[in-house]
């Protein structure tokens, strides 16, 4: 069966056409359970040694690894023993004191009701072993976190979380978390509630473009929701978009900014596709085939990595317990 499914991720028919597989100029060394989805790191100082960090999903003994730009695991760097880790987001500056700030990586830990801080790259936790969140609700189906995805507000620094859950209300599925630390250390503040739900599947994706300050997510059955991601623009939906483009679930997001046109790159997971975005007005540009399986969750970065990924680079979670590597012109976004 797996050889069948193989066969389906890089033969894709859609609408009765068959999409070309754009092949990965990188697949990742193998977790132990069950990938879901990445985040970038970019190491200013040397690009070529950015690290991809992939949550590895399992009850007792799930991981978030770290991979280097050859795909290959860095021991030292991942994380293990972690109770489900559903997604992960990084962040740049985030400051500690008045004079010293570190880059940060955030993720969710299911099974705990909770979401971990960890720096990078020395991955020590600042969090004393987690931020509980949906502390107000109490049916467990409504606490487990899932999506997290970081704001930085360009203007004033301010650090917040977004997280989504497995289960939730129409209003109010996303929680934000301001990251505030002081002498005692890290702390994460509920500062909202927002977002609705068709209620037809789950939230689990979400990405933030913090220049613009949008927050998107996927509402998997139904289409992608757009909204501000800083509170004083308030609550209201700005739009929602994308559904009749899906074959079933829509999952990770991935935003791309050029000079004058950003696009979002979707996953059509079922079909083991992307689907492509122009950003500003929602419209549907193309489909793309890039070899994955059943795609949960995506990252990209526009920056240079080295001679390795001088135009840039797109990762994708593939069901098959690894991750794919693009050279982020082959997706040919401005073609």
């Amino acid at each position: 069966m797996r050889y069948i499914f193989i066969i389906i991720g890089l033969l894709v028919v859609s609408c009765g056409k068959k999409l070309p597989v754009i092949a990965p100029d990188v697949i990742t060394e193998k977790t132990l359970h069950d990938t879901d989805d990445p985040s970038i790191w970019i190491n200013k100082t040397n690009p070529e040694e950015s690290i991809v960090f992939g949550t590895d999903k399992d009850e007792f003994n799930g991981g978030v690894y770290a991979f280097n730009l050859d795909g290959k695991i860095i021991k030292e760097k991942s994380i293990i023993g972690i109770r489900y880790p559903n997604n992960v987001d990084v962040e740049y500056g985030f400051a500690l004191t008045d004079s010293t700030s570190t880059d940060i990586m955030v993720f969710s830990e299911r099974e705990k009701h909770q979401i971990r801080l960890f720096s990078i790259p020395d991955m020590k936790p600042l969090d004393n072993g987690g931020f509980k969140v949906f502390e107000d609700e109490t049916a467990i189906e409504m606490k487990r976190p899932m999506g997290v995805s970081i704001y930085k507000n360009p203007k004033t620094g301010q650090v917040s979380v977004f997280v989504s859950r497995k289960n939730g209300p129409k209003k109010g599925y996303l929680y934000q978390y301001e990251l505030v630390s002081d002498s005692l250390g890290v702390k994460a503040n509920l500062i909202r509630k927002l977002g609705a739900f068709s209620g037809k599947k789950e939230i689990e994706a979400i990405a933030v473009d913090d220049e613009k300050g949008i927050l998107y997510y996927s509402d998997e059955g139904y289409g992608i929701h757009k909204y501000y991601a800083n509170p004083l623009k308030g609550d209201k939906e700005i739009y929602c978009f994308g559904v009749e483009y899906f074959k079933e679930d829509i999952e990770g997001i991935a935003i791309a900014k050029y000079d004058n046109k950003s696009f979002l790159i979707i996953s059509n997971q079922q079909a083991n596709t992307f689907n492509i975005f122009d950003a500003d007005t929602t419209v549907f540009i193309k489909e793309i085939n890039l070899g994955t399986i059943e795609t949960d969750g995506c990252d990209l970065t526009m920056s240079a990595l080295g001679n390795k990924f001088p135009n840039g680079l797109f990762v994708s979670m593939n069901d098959e317990k690894n991750f794919f590597f693009h050279d982020l012109t082959k997706l040919k976004l401005l073609d």
